[in-house]
């Protein structure tokens, strides 16, 4: 009977080394599978980050454009604009101006 005893415990400890085994193959596997979502993950973020730069950059276009046309709105309520407007448009020149036109 003692015999059956020693048996019965190399059986669990050889029972015992494969689960040991194959709890550290799953524990691998997942470790490489978050490895690679890690990867896709950083390679997301590094494309969103070029475009976050990229809107960024279309954002201050925007704004300059946005003041030069408020510049630009200013200065068509001056009364210079009516004038130069009043010259290229209309050919129209003050009281005191001599007008020279080149022959072609």
């Amino acid at each position: 009977m003692g015999s059956s005893k020693k048996k019965k415990k190399k059986k669990r400890i050889g029972y015992n080394h494969l689960g040991m085994l194959s709890i550290g193959l799953i524990v691998l596997l997942l470790l490489g599978g978050f490895i690679v979502e890690s990867r896709k993950l950083e390679g997301r973020l590094a494309m969103y980050d070029a475009r976050a730069a990229s809107l960024e950059q279309s954002i201050e276009d925007e704004r300059a454009r946005t003041e030069d046309i408020d510049r630009l709105k200013e200065y068509m309520q001056t009364d210079e604009y009516a004038e130069d407007a009043a010259r290229e448009k209309l050919g129209l020149v003050k009281e005191n101006e001599t007008v020279f036109k080149k022959e072609e």
